[in-house]
């Protein structure tokens, strides 16, 4: 690609869709508590956000499948079909919850038609962040990987903090009864809305270069997954191994962060909220920084120095924190320095792993598990051991999964230089 506006419309297109998933995916747990009554029965209050956490929990455990399946169909049809493919299934997962009816209207149907809805939400965020990263690393001048693959994580904290603004808004101007009524479902119909404006965007640029000479030229394997694990398993399980720390720390600094103030110090659950998100906010400031870092001095050092920090930090992190706004922001804001630096260098570090016929399905299937098990689980082992009185064995898990991964960054192969 060498037209500077089309290369531009590229990044904003591959970036969009991961916008989409983490606004539609912070949007269900800001606006949880206030649409719990509207699918599940009203008779018991705990039951009711129990249920609903459940299902939030389920788009993580269905993102697997989602990447097995959609990264083998971007790889056989193109990287621009697999993301229009994605981002047409979250808008309509969005508009399905929005506009699904209430419990006391059909009754059974409508947690059913919930869980259908955030299902389809997390099988599409499953193919997503692979089919994005590739395309956004493919279509990066020589020399440039990481400072534009890194744009996709920087659409993560977007999100994310697009979310977070809404619902702020929202809160504040509408009442608790307007909320539950019909608040919460005008916050998933702006998801879908979204959507559609990333579904234009994607329709409007071409296919990369890489995936339409491979497919030209038939080098695509009829079953691409089939051909990671026979012919690459190694990358495979490096890219579980390159995950597993960031996407643990991800969710435990920036989502669990609230609760786990709230738990050891006291403080307001709203002050833990408002600092997970000034942290959220210097991940995604410093994202450009470390892109350019990774793309300058290698993929190795970038990562090594997130491992290496966050093993010796990560205690004295959690055992220093105070109810304070003050202590809560800048334990999170170092947190988002260390996790920046991960971040900026994944989604190209990952593309360099495999070979371009194979690509996303080697990607979306081994990040889908790391991100289910060590993300989707952090927050709820966290919790459990803390209430058990073994909190102790957590901080001990993480330093110890930090220590493994610098050795795996450490013992594998600087692809930044290698030709894609």
């Amino acid at each position: 690609m060498h037209d500077a506006p089309v290369r531009r419309r590229s990044v904003a297109a591959g970036a969009v869709g991961n916008l989409v998933e983490w606004f539609d995916w912070s949007v269900y747990g800001f606006f949880a508590p206030y649409f719990a009554a509207s699918f599940f029965p009203q008779s018991d209050r705990i039951a009711q956000l129990l249920s609903v956490f459940a299902v939030f929990a389920v788009g993580f455990f269905v993102r697997p499948l989602g990447g097995a399946v959609l990264g083998s169909y971007a790889d056989r049809h193109g990287r621009r079909a697999g993301m229009t493919l994605t981002i047409l299934m979250m808008a309509g997962a969005s508009a399905l919850m929005a506009l699904t009816p209430a419990f006391a209207t059909i009754g059974i149907a409508a947690p059913i038609l919930l869980v259908i809805g955030r299902s389809l939400q997390g099988f599409s965020a499953g193919g997503e962040f692979g089919t994005s990263s590739v395309f956004l690393v493919e279509n990066a001048e020589p020399g440039r990987r990481a400072s534009v693959g890194m744009w996709q994580q920087v659409s993560v904290g977007a999100g994310t903090l697009s979310a977070s603004l809404l619902a702020s808004v929202m809160f504040a101007v509408l009442s608790p009864e307007a909320l539950s009524s019909w608040g919460w479902r005008l916050a998933f119909l702006i998801g879908a809305g979204l959507g559609l404006v990333g579904l234009y965007l994607r329709a409007r640029v071409p296919d990369t270069a890489v995936s339409t000479h491979v497919r030209a030229t038939g080098q695509v394997p009829r079953r691409p997954l089939v051909a990671v694990f026979r012919s690459h398993p190694r990358q495979a399980f490096l890219v579980i191994a390159l995950v597993a720390a960031g996407t643990g720390l991800v969710q435990f600094w920036f989502v669990y962060l609230p609760t786990l103030a709230q738990l050891r110090t006291g403080a307001e659950l709203r002050t833990g909220q408002v600092a997970a998100a000034i942290g959220l906010a210097v991940f995604t400031v410093l994202l450009p920084l470390f892109g350019w870092l990774s793309d300058r001095f290698g993929r190795r050092p970038m990562l090594i120095f997130f491992a290496l920090g966050s093993a010796v930090s990560f205690v004295p992190l959690v055992l220093g924190l105070r109810p304070s706004l003050l202590n809560l922001a800048l334990t999170a804001s170092l947190a988002g320095v260390l996790l920046s630096s991960y971040a900026a260098s994944l989604a190209a570090v990952m593309a360099e792993q495999f070979p371009p016929e194979v690509r996303t399905a080697g990607i979306s299937l081994p990040y889908g598990v790391a991100v289910a098990i060590f993300g989707g689980l952090s927050p709820l082992v966290a919790t459990a051991l803390q209430d058990a009185g073994r909190f102790g064995f957590f901080l001990a898990g993480v330093v110890v999964l930090c220590l493994a991964s610098a050795v795996v960054y450490w013992r594998m192969p600087e692809t930044r230089d290698l030709p894609l």
